[in-house]
């Protein structure tokens, strides 16, 4: 009964945790920095009652002996504890702490072993302030952030110190010549660079409307390393240079010179090696979503363009994204003919994923099947893959295309 009731009370350890939270918070080193009035900062113990005094009264003073152990009068440091006066019947007036206050942020920072770690904060934010003191408001927000990367913030200011010094600079992160530093440090600190730099930098010196770890080339005028497509020629009378099956960079496909009059876009990469020679045919690796890159290649306005996608919400969503820039593709496979001849190799997508927006540019044909997808009236979320699609029916559609 005794454990029962002595675990609901305070103990020293308790006042360490509690203090220990602020540090993780990031509010100790917030109130150091900023000066906040964060101190002297009080913690309300949980003590005995009344009727503790009398019931377990040694463990009340063994309670309170534990408690006085950490007091700032017998340490040097740590918490001051507040006391109040407690009458019982038996055993008269006594005092027991109610509360432990701590008065000042090094006492906290003492009582954690925190105190090197805050002189080391001290001196790298200041060196920060120094060079870029318009990184005020973020040392008082992300002050463990910087701590994290203690190790390497000098170098992490060279690199602010060369973004400065170098706007825009349209090279490969690769060209970046910063003592100490190299692609790699970079390229695992996109996130706190990008942060970093947003703060420091002009607006001038930074590309609006990219944001994110995956635009960080972009946004700060980078050259990144360029989007590629791949495509076979289906006809050995279109090879290039004897060559049928070429990746090559979107703004490079973008001009290139052939006479090819039929182009197929298909999803599955075993889908377009195994796509049968068609006379003066192309096929296209589709990229899913990514589809806007054939966006750049005005001479597909001129040929014949086929679209050959999976048969579910997200492959009519495609369709309908690559008709916004191409609008005369047609579908290929994509039909009801094709999902019912295919029933037993349907699959399902997932619930969590399926396309639901509203989707203005496919025919009317494309348009009832794609609702009917959405409502589930052939089968729960059902969706039939393009690689499913037997080869001699894929065959007999091309041909026939």
């Amino acid at each position: 009964m005794r454990g029962v009731r002595t675990a609901r009370w305070t103990t020293p350890e308790d006042i360490v945790a509690s203090t220990r939270q602020l540090w993780d918070s990031g509010a100790l080193l917030r109130a150091r920095f900023e000066g906040a009035a964060l101190f002297p900062y009080e913690l309300r113990l949980r003590q005995p009652g009344v009727a503790d005094m009398g019931e377990q009264f040694e463990a009340v003073r063994a309670w309170i002996g534990a408690l006085a152990v950490g007091d700032r009068e017998r340490r040097g440091y740590g918490y001051d504890l507040v006391w109040r006066a407690v009458n019982h019947r038996q055993l008269g007036r006594n005092n027991i702490p109610v509360a432990a206050v701590i008065p000042s942020v090094e006492d906290a920072l003492r009582m954690i072993g925190r105190a090197a770690d805050a002189r080391l904060f001290d001196r790298l934010a200041g060196a920060t302030l120094e060079a870029f003191p318009a990184l005020r408001a973020w040392l008082g927000s992300q002050p463990l952030k910087l701590l994290d990367h203690a190790d390497a913030w000098e170098r992490v200011l060279a690199v602010l110190h060369w973004f400065v010094a170098h706007p825009l600079p349209g090279i490969y992160l690769r060209q970046l010549d910063i003592e100490g530093v190299d692609t790699k440090f970079i390229e695992s600190r996109r996130g706190l660079l990008t942060e970093l730099l947003d703060q420091v930098l002009p607006a001038g010196a930074m590309l609006a409307n990219t944001s994110g770890v995956g635009q960080f080339e972009t946004r700060f005028g980078l050259v990144s390393k360029p989007a590629l497509i791949r495509f076979r020629m289906l006809d050995p009378g279109h090879f290039i240079g004897g060559l049928s099956d070429l990746t090559v960079p979107v703004a490079q496909f973008a001009t290139l010179d052939t006479r090819v009059e039929r182009v197929f876009v298909t999803e599955n990469e075993v889908n377009a090696l195994a796509f049968p020679p068609v006379r003066s045919g192309m096929v296209v690796f589709g990229g899913g979503y990514g589809i806007d890159r054939l966006a750049q290649t005005g001479w597909l306005h001129d040929r014949e363009l086929l679209y050959w996608g999976d048969i579910d919400t997200h492959g009519f969503a495609i369709l309908d994204r690559l008709r916004a820039n191409l609008p005369h593709v047609r579908s290929l496979l994509m039909d009801a003919q094709t999902l019912h001849v295919h029933a037993r190799l349907w699959g399902q997508e997932d619930p969590d994923k399926r396309y639901t927006g509203e989707l203005g540019r496919l025919t009317d044909a494309e348009h009832q099947l794609f609702i009917e997808l959405c409502d589930n009236i052939h089968g729960e979320r059902l969706r039939m893959e393009q690689e499913r699609v037997g080869y001699r029916w894929a065959l007999a559609a091309i041909r026939n295309a």
